[in-house]
């Protein structure tokens, strides 16, 4: 019972819109009891008016010649008898003015006014005729206020909606919109990712663990005189699991942890960026020990005037500069850390970078073998699989997959097995998911002819018989000519995931990749536009090996690439004339040694591209079984342990297109994902 007192005793919330509504409720009342709602007030005809003049009952007649109207009056005789007997009573009016008794509406002022003249003669009456104009108070205010009324509320709308919108929170208010638009994690609801929900990733979570450590117990490091780091940055491709690290630390650290993105810094007040980066660090300190995550840093952290285009942008780098202030300026001992997340380290300015700001660097990379299997792990925790599945096997199939990529595969797998009406996900749904994922949907309704048909055949199986017959180039596991996607046919394989390669190694891939066009070359002694994404990859393999890594004998140990990315924006070679040339020369060498050494192992195995184009136009997807059956085992199979383990699957697809024909390889798949 007290506690229902409690309720009922409780105040309800003051509210400005409660004085709007008052005097909306003002403004109608008074116009309303300010009218003849209230009086007995009725309308008649002009004809019906002639004969109450007539009969002298009218006393007075006031004409508003703005409305067209005229109100009628009657005397007191008039108000005895029966016919007026509706409208003899006293009305209601908080009006002063006197209430008349008839309304009438007239058409043409001229002719009533001489219609009551008329009548007033031949009746010889006296009554009063008058002309006056009424005004509309309410009307009037309206149309005077309402404009500027509506002006003001367009540009409240607009502050708001430039500030980050509306509400009370910071930033929300026009006077609020240099406070920080980071949000705050409650250490207690909000944050609950863990280390554990991080799979792989062993070197980053060591490095992170640490900062963890920093922050539960400082004294451990400063007592022994060192400082904790100020900050560290997240680095790594897209999809490699970043802030989903960073959202760990958040909830092992069980402290404050502000997060917000690069691009909330920026707005079109000049300024505002600067006083938002002061905001987020005074409240960081407030509620010192805390972190501050800013993913996507490179949105205000890039290189300052080194952008020869567009020129550089003031706003931004003031907040730059802002952000480089408040990174020096700590305290050691405020427990405040800053981590920042980008996959663009090479843009970001030097000053930004160097020790005593983002103390450390954590390279966050693609994962391997083993942390695949563990990514896996994770999950396939919600999927509902039939059957025991070999994790070995999956990640074996996924070879240049990032952590987001292999998420999006059980997702994807889950989605095929209930469009096949399946009650569990198995094993070649999750085989049919990465296909449809490197490769694209299945089209086995596209129209092709019988002769593009056998083109592609034959294209698919050179690269199937010259890759087979290579050392290095990647052992192929299954070859289709269904459309896929933009392709007309792909060749899957199963790289070796390398470290470091060898020249030899580049030389295999680039012949295996031109041994779809060799193959029609050898076959029809013809060639087509289907070869053109082959020869783009070709291209790119052979002046990478010329001019960045320093593989050709004529050029040298000489390399053109800049790490930076500054040479981009330039309009100048770092090499002369007479170099570009051999460049040229020595890139157009290096493909056509290939490409002539493809055309001879074709020639050498002629007959059994045959019969592999053939069985291939029969069953539309053969697999490595079949190429075993033609060309027996690969003879450089025992001495590649990765190959060996690889008993079968899938996965880097070899695509055909017309006009455009694709070849990738899972090593350099996130390059390459994009184009197909």
């Amino acid at each position: 019972m007290a506690k229902e007192n409690n309720n009922t005793g409780k105040k309800p919330k003051f509210s400005s819109w409660w004085i709007y509504g008052l005097i909306i409720v003002l403004i109608l009342g008074f116009q309303f009891l300010n009218s003849d709602n209230f009086a007995n007030t009725k309308k008649t005809t002009t004809s019906e008016l002639q004969e109450y003049l007539r009969n002298g009952d009218v006393k007075e007649i006031l004409i508003i010649t703005n409305a067209r109207q005229a109100k009628v009056f009657l005397t007191d005789e008039a108000l005895n008898k029966d016919v007026h007997k509706d409208v003899s009573e006293k009305p209601f009016s908080i009006n002063s003015a006197k209430v008349p008794q008839y309304l009438v509406n007239y058409g043409d002022l001229q002719n009533f006014e001489n219609e009551i003249k008329t009548i007033k003669k031949e009746n010889n009456l006296d009554t009063i005729v008058d002309n006056d104009q009424e005004s509309d108070v309410l009307g009037n205010l309206i149309v005077t206020i309402l404009p500027f009324v509506l002006i003001i509320g367009i540009w409240i709308y607009l502050m708001r909606r430039m500030s980050g919108g509306g509400g009370g929170g910071a930033g929300g208010q026009i006077f609020n919109i240099g406070k920080s638009k980071a949000k705050l994690f409650d250490e207690k609801t909000d944050t609950r990712t863990s280390f554990k929900d991080v799979a792989g990733l062993e070197g980053a979570k060591e490095e992170v663990e640490e900062i963890v450590e920093f922050l539960k117990f400082p004294d451990k490091y400063t007592s022994l005189g060192g400082k904790i780091p100020k900050g560290a940055l997240l680095v790594g491709p897209p999809g490699t699991g970043k802030t989903l690290l960073a959202k760990a630390v958040a909830g092992e650290a069980k402290v404050p942890f502000f997060s917000l993105s690069g691009s909330d810094f920026v707005e079109m007040f000049v300024g505002v960026g600067a006083s938002r980066v002061r905001d987020l660090f005074k409240q960081a300190k407030d509620k010192s020990p805390a972190i501050i995550f800013i993913d996507e840093i490179d949105a205000i952290g890039r290189a300052r005037g080194k952008n020869n285009f567009t020129g550089s942008n003031d706003e931004r780098e003031n907040t730059l500069n802002q952000l480089l202030t408040e990174m020096d300026g700590f305290g050691t001992n405020t427990n405040v850390i800053v981590l920042a997340a980008t996959n663009r380290a090479d843009v970001l300015d030097k000053a930004l970078m160097r020790a005593g700001r983002f103390d450390r660097q954590i390279y966050v990379d693609l994962p391997d073998i083993r942390e695949r299997k563990e990514i896996f792990e994770v999950h396939l925790r919600p999927i509902k699989t039939s059957e025991a599945l070999d994790l070995d096997f999956l990640a074996r199939q996924t070879p240049g997959f990032s952590g987001a990529d292999i998420a999006n595969v059980c997702n994807e797998a889950a989605l095929i097995a209930a469009r096949k009406e399946k009650k569990a996900v198995n094993k070649q749904d999750f085989l049919d998911a990465v296909d449809r994922i490197v490769g694209g949907l299945e089209k086995k309704n596209k129209i092709i002819t019988p002769g593009e048909k056998k083109t592609i055949a034959y294209h698919e199986a050179g690269h199937a018989t010259v890759s087979w017959m290579l050392e290095h180039a990647a052992p192929l596991v299954k070859v289709t000519i269904v459309p896929r996607g933009q392709s007309l046919g792909a060749a899957w394989y199963l790289p070796e995931e390398r470290l470091i390669v060898r020249p030899e190694q580049m030389k295999d891939e680039m012949c295996a990749t031109l041994g779809g066009r060799a193959a029609e070359k050898v076959i029809f002694n013809k060639i087509s536009t289907g070869a053109l994404s082959d020869l783009e990859k070709v291209t790119k393999q052979a002046r990478a090996m010329v001019t960045v890594y320093g593989l050709n004998d004529k050029i040298g140990n000489l390399t053109y690439y800049d790490s930076s990315g500054q040479n981009d924006y330039g309009f100048s070679k770092p090499y002369s004339e007479d170099t570009a040339h051999t460049i040229d020369m020595e890139i157009s060498k290096l493909i056509e040694e290939q490409y002539v050494r493809a055309i001879k192992v074709l020639e050498d195995n002629k007959d059994k591209l045959t019969v592999l184009a053939e069985r291939l136009l029969e069953k539309e997807v053969i697999f490595k079984e079949d190429l075993e059956k033609i060309f027996g085992k690969r003879p450089f199979e025992g001495k590649d342990d990765a190959v060996k383990q690889a008993a079968e699957g899938m996965i880097t697809p070899d695509t055909e297109e017309v006009p455009v024909k694709e070849t990738v390889s899972p090593s350099d798949k996130e390059d390459k994902q994009n184009k197909i």
